[in-house]
């Protein structure tokens, strides 16, 4: 191996090129004669100072896409010796962690790494004396062998471990080198510090005990083996601010929250006490106390912080996003470009960061433009074991649980937890790391679970070896303060002293949080008191006049000159010029950017996101513009008026679950404006269910959360199979309860305007669920007219369109969306004049006022009937059908739709529009006589 003949260029050695070309600039003799040619060409005569090194790394990596080999044999023993040094430091850099010092129970087994070994690289014990020169080594230039081992070791193989080679970035990479290698870079914490950091310590293990011998019993998530994260964070939230962050705000799952609750974020011990006592009377269901989420300010160097803990769901993984959602809404109120004041940071467990794809998913966001929050500090509380994995092989395929940062290049530190200083030392590398370069960081937090996964667990059932050890291992606040007293850094009874202080705190129920700054008001806070208490049905003018309308649409339609449109995008802009000016009907596409931009002109900001919203899945809303000849975009809601507020629109990577968990920490974060998550079809909603469930339709009865988010999910069956048929209406309606959320089936583009403006109009702020068209975007019967726009308002019932006499009808057909419309044609081909067709548009709440009164004219009708295209176990059916059993004036309710699948919709097209027709004529057709048994039967359960 220390032969450095032959050695083709490739990227796996790129990094070790990149050592010798640094040692090249600074000593070009030391270099093999052919590589010394080599980098002279890259330099091209411009010396060290005139060196573009990312150039240097291209042409590099440039020779991997063509490995070209060098014969560049060295001219002498040394020089091999020499080449062979260097391949020890990169091997250090590449694999040191392996062989680090950080697992707290000592039974983590190390795989040897051969190559750390010197003899791998042909150095033998007569060359440890040699002295070499350093290369690109943060230290000295030139040193022996001996000594350069013991600094390899001392930088990479200790108690603090960096994972940082993956990253291609060569700025990044000598950052951390530098901070690995430079033992100047190492800080030498003063006694105050270490003082501190046992305090912290102390109330991290002391909140534990007592909760643990106060309410025996009861689950808490206990942070006992981890304590170290209490002034890990500490740390890093003073750094923050002394960088002048101005929010943080953190996510997290179970363990250690409450003691982060108390310790950092400063909730009172009282109020924690009174919810293990079950004593607390909140408003709405509730939720478990380690779920519970918090927000509070404190004061750091660099000025008063505020911190925000995000509420947690069971669903530990799942905050990721929503936490990087609501960072990306604090920056844009701020104005925050680079991710300067507002900082998010995410605590995760070791089983759930390697296991949950939702992290994936969250971490391809990083750098997305739509997503960005310009880096995250993630700290993984690596207990290593998984709820009850008895073996960290069956919870991950990796050898750490970090693995999936390195997807985006994150720089990984592990770290013993029993070390705490070394923990302080990584706090401070990651948050610098971040503010430097915005990128993603990782503090791997090696420690243990002194408990099961929850306190009444007995977890030596399935981990005899690991809680043997555990048991036998003393607490790293014990071991902290014994390592002070030995330095003379406190006295033998100052930590027992400090021990009984914290406790009595406790027991007084007082604030046990350093830092904490009450009443702190910021011109950035967003109030929801307003918000708070107010009714679905709160009038709210949302027609707009005829004059504003044509002023929008000029603005909307105005292409600047010489942008090229693709043709058939030129066509929709002339045919919207048409409905502008009233020559034509308004389509769904020209009525819903009309919304935005009466919104946006208002100071309302909109942000838009889905897969393909810029263009529109169904190609119909051409939000952005390209031109056809360099790809340009030109986005003309973002130009309705100088001063009109913010417009995004984003086009998302092809995710679900975390994209919509961003959206929805995105509403969470201020109440103003419009926030919009389009699925492509709206089955797409499937792979983001946890955030429906445990967010949208439930966070503000379980945490006073409201959040005003709309939910577009394409709907209607058009023959395009079970999946892109149906948006599983009847689940979100089956999650209605009261008024939790809002589910509305829109079927002309004036009830999308007006839907838009009155969610973003008035002052309730309760999520919208809308099956939005498909087919109906260019049905000749789904149109509107401008007077539709400057006149009315969003209709929850549509009554009866034609020209038949109440007194008539015979039957009155009730349904909601698409069919609509088929129903509709078929009765108008077959001349029929006794059936009323009746539009439900909004389906929770339940408009009954709205619907008794479009149903009042039709008490004498015989024959009631509810209509669906969804199967008879889905869509709106077994919701409503109990609803509108007391309009009918004491008849049947009957039901014509699709019988019960168990797939929302046929496969085959010519299946599909059998069954259309079947449910279409169902509707119209004259009922079969019923038998004596059922006439029976409907009559005991009137009676009932």
């Amino acid at each position: 191996m220390a032969d450095f003949g032959d050695t083709p260029v490739y990227g796996g050695n790129a990094s070790y090129l990149e050592d010798l070309y640094h040692r090249f600039l600074s000593d070009p003799g030391a270099v093999p004669g052919q590589w010394r040619r080599f980098f002279a060409e890259l330099d091209a005569g411009g010396g060290a100072a005139g060196v573009d090194h990312e150039a240097v790394r291209a042409a590099l990596i440039a020779e991997a896409a063509a490995p070209k080999v060098f014969s560049a044999q060295p001219s002498t023993p040394a020089e091999s010796k020499q080449v062979a040094v260097l391949q020890l430091i990169n091997a250090y850099r590449f694999r040191g962690h392996q062989q680090a010092d950080l697992d707290p129970l000592g039974l983590q087994e190390q795989i040897p790494v051969t190559e750390l070994d010197p003899a791998f690289h042909g150095l033998t014990e007569a060359d440890w004396d040699t002295v070499f020169s350093t290369g690109s080594f943060v230290g000295p230039p030139h040193a022996s062998l001996r000594e350069i081992v013991t600094m390899l070791r001392s930088a990479y193989c200790g108690e603090l471990a960096a994972e940082y080679m993956h990253i291609t970035d060569t700025a990044q990479k000598r950052w951390i080198q530098g901070h690995m290698e430079d033992p100047g870079a190492r800080p030498v914490f003063s006694a105050k510090e270490r003082r501190h950091i046992l305090r912290r310590l102390i109330a991290a293990e002391g909140l534990e005990q007592y909760l643990h011998t106060k309410y025996v019993g009861q689950k808490r998530f206990s942070l006992e083996g981890g304590e170290s994260l209490i002034p890990l964070m500490d740390e890093l939230l003073q750094r923050a601010g002394a960088q002048h962050v101005r929010e943080v705000v953190l996510g997290m799952a179970h363990r250690g929250r409450l003691n982060m609750l108390v310790n950092v974020l400063g909730k009172a011990p009282r109020a924690l006490f009174q919810e293990f006592e079950g004593k607390l009377d909140a408003p709405g269901l509730g939720d478990v106390k380690y779920h519970q989420g918090f927000s509070s300010d404190i004061q750091s160097p660099g000025g008063a912080i505020h911190l925000a803990l995000a509420f947690n769901p069971s669903h530990l993984e799942i905050i990721d996003p929503v936490v990087e959602g609501s960072v990306r809404a604090r920056q844009d109120r701020r104005g925050d470009a680079t991710g300067d004041q507002v900082l998010p940071v995410l605590i995760h467990g070791d089983a759930a960061f390697a296991g949950q794809g939702v992290v994936m998913e969250t971490f391809n966001m990083s750098q997305a433009r739509g997503y960005r929050t310009h880096g995250t500090v993630h700290i993984v509380i690596n207990n290593q074991i998984g709820f009850t994995t008895s073996n960290p092989l069956d919870a991950r395929s990796t050898l750490y649980c970090t693995e999936v940062a390195r997807m985006v290049q994150a720089p990984i530190l592990h770290v013993n937890g029993d070390r705490p200083e070394a923990v302080v030392r990584a706090a401070r590398m990651a948050l610098d790391f971040r503010m430097r370069f915005k990128r993603d960081v990782v503090i791997d937090l090696v420690c243990y679970r002194r408990h099961g996964h929850s306190e009444a667990d007995e977890p030596a059932v399935t981990q005899p070896v690991m809680y043997r050890a555990i048991r036998g291992h003393d607490a790293v606040t014990r071991l902290y303060a014994r390592r002070l007293e030995q330095d003379g850094v406190i006295g033998a009874d100052d930590a027992k002293t400090w021990v009984r202080e914290y406790r009595q705190q406790l027991e007084q129920g007082a604030l046990v949080a350093p830092h904490i700054v009450p009443n702190v008001e910021s011109k950035y806070a967003r109030g929801w008191a307003p918000y708070v208490g107010t009714s679905w049905d709160e009038a709210v003018d949302t027609a707009l006049a005829a004059a504003q309308i044509n002023k929008l649409s000029q603005a909307l339609l105005r292409i600047p000159e010489g942008f090229k449109l693709h043709p058939q995008v030129a066509r929709i802009v002339k045919t919207r010029l048409a409905m502008a000016a009233g020559e034509h009907n308004i389509d769904w596409g020209f009525a819903e950017t009309l919304a935005y931009a009466s919104l946006l002109a208002k100071g309302y900001p909109v942000r838009l996101s889905g897969q393909d919203s810029g263009r529109g899945t169904f190609f119909h809303r051409h939000a952005v513009l390209h031109h056809q000849e360099n790809g340009d975009v030109y986005i003309p809601l973002a130009h309705i008026s100088p001063r009109q507020a913010r417009f995004t629109v984003v086009d998302s990577l092809l995710s679900e679950e975390a994209v919509l968990g961003f959206e929805y920490g995105y509403a969470t974060a201020g109440p103003e404006g419009l926030v919009i998550w389009e699925a492509q079809f709206g089955d797409f909603a499937n792979g983001a269910q946890v955030v429906i469930d445990q967010f949208i339709s439930s966070g503000e009865v379980k945490w006073g959360r409201l959040a005003g988010l709309v939910v577009l999910l394409p709907h209607g069956y058009d023959g395009q199979g079970p999946e892109h048929s149906s948006a599983r209406l009847e689940r979100y309606l089956q999650l209605c309860a009261g008024d939790n959320m809002q589910v509305c089936s829109p079927t002309t583009p004036a009830q999308m305007f007006h839907m838009l403006r009155r969610q973003a109009l008035r002052k309730y702020r309760k999520p919208l669920i809308v099956m939005s068209p498909k087919s109906l975007l260019r049905h000749p019967l789904s149109v509107s007219s401008l007077a539709d726009l400057s006149g009315g308002a969003f209709r929850t019932v549509i009554g009866e369109v034609d020209d038949i006499e109440p007194q008539a009808v015979r039957r009155v057909v009730l349904c909601t969306g698409k069919v609509y419309f088929d129903v509709l044609r078929e009765r108008r081909e077959r001349g029929l004049q006794d059936i009323a067709i009746i539009r439900i548009e909004q389906l929770n709440p339940f408009p009954a006022e709205a619907l008794a009164a479009v149903l009042a004219p039709y008490e004498g009708a015989d024959e009631w009937l509810w209509c669906q295209e969804e199967p008879q176990n889905q869509g709106a059916w077994n919701h409503l059908r109990h609803r509108l059993e007391p309009y009918t004036a004491g008849r049947p309710l009957h039901y014509a739709g699709r019988p019960a699948y168990a797939a929302p919709a046929e496969g085959f097209l010519v299946k599909h529009q059998q069954a259309q027709a079947a449910l279409v004529n169902q509707a119209l057709a004259p009922f079969e006589v019923p038998t004596a048994t059922e006439l029976h039967t409907h009559r005991r359960a009137r009676r009932a």
